[in-house]
């Protein structure tokens, strides 16, 4: 069962999220959402084993919603709490359809906050190799699609209207340095100059075509720059994980690698409880429970979860 209660039409008219709303939405819904998932598992509270939650990072109050609706189960339930990283979510996400998947593995994560390379030797061994100086991914998706007028969430679209469209614009191919690292600001800048200039020379852009150069260049740098590490660490495999990883662009360009690259299945790519429920899974088995004055992070670095090299 995983049942998700999307905001998206609530903010799109704000063309992105508002924190207070979001948490207000979170407030309203998280019980009724709860008890929807346990009647479509024909379960009911009593026959599960655990609570889990995420408590960061992201936004702090709708962080807060979830957690704290955590705790009140745990405690009055009398059922073990789980407190889990959010990336690592996404990330066990792709455990759900592929059960026997182990590391060592590079792990690619994109999402609207997040563009990270993650070395990960074991299950709680997650050493950030690579990372964004500015603008993870889908936020210079989102930003590009406002420069557009599109609606929001950008990055959909953009992605529809890049495999209808021919790269015909010339744009900087952003960070080409060598390193693990990722800049999507210059990019992103370019569109929107060129766009601007265009606007007023009185000239028309092909939107299409802007769409396809933009994703382009953006996810031949991703493509090539995990392909890249993948090879200097010896992994052989690649995990993808976060909502970009459902942009069809990226999984074309991603195709083309000699080392197996493994998507989670489009239902599990953006936010859900399901993947939060992997990670937990996890943690349950070796008996990493959260206490009942879990607080939340809404900062919550991915390498403070790990536990290195010597955790068995």
């Amino acid at each position: 069962s995983n049942v998700i209660n999307t905001q998206i039409a609530i903010h799109t008219q704000f063309g992105g999220v508002v924190p207070e709303i979001a948490s207000r939405q979170h407030v309203e819904n998280i019980s009724n959402v709860a008890k929807e998932a346990l009647k479509e598992a024909n379960m009911t509270f009593d026959d599960i084993d655990i609570i889990a939650c995420t408590y960061g990072p992201g936004l702090v109050g709708a962080l807060l919603v979830g957690v704290s609706y955590a705790k009140g189960l745990s405690y009055a339930l009398n059922k073990p709490l789980v407190g889990t990283n959010h990336i690592e979510g996404h990330i066990a996400a792709n455990y759900i359809t592929n059960l026997n998947l182990k590391p060592p593995f590079l792990c690619l994560v994109v999402s609207g906050g997040h563009t990270e390379l993650v070395y990960m030797k074991k299950e709680f061994s997650f050493e950030v190799i690579g990372t964004t100086f500015d603008d993870a991914i889908g936020e210079a998706y989102d930003k590009v699609g406002r420069v557009l007028h599109l609606p929001y969430p950008g990055g959909p679209v953009l992605d529809k209207m890049a495999h209808e469209g021919t790269h015909s614009y010339t744009l900087p191919k952003p960070l080409d340095d060598g390193s693990y690292n990722f800049s999507f600001s210059g990019l992103k800048s370019a569109v929107i100059n060129l766009k601007h200039n265009a606007d007023q020379r009185g000239e028309e852009i092909n939107g299409n075509d802007l769409a396809c150069s933009f994703q382009d260049v953006a996810m031949d740098t991703i493509a090539s720059k995990a392909l890249a590490a993948a090879h200097d660490l010896g992994v052989k495999q690649i995990i993808v994980a976060g909502g970009v990883s459902a942009n069809k662009g990226l999984r074309e360009k991603m195709s083309t690698s000699d080392i197996p690259v493994i998507f989670p299945p489009l239902k599990y790519c953006t936010d859900n409880a399901a993947m939060i429920a992997s990670a937990a899974s996890i943690m349950y088995k070796y008996n990493m429970f959260a206490p009942l004055d879990l607080s939340v992070k809404p900062d919550y670095d991915l390498e403070a979860e790990s536990v290195g090299d010597n955790y068995e």
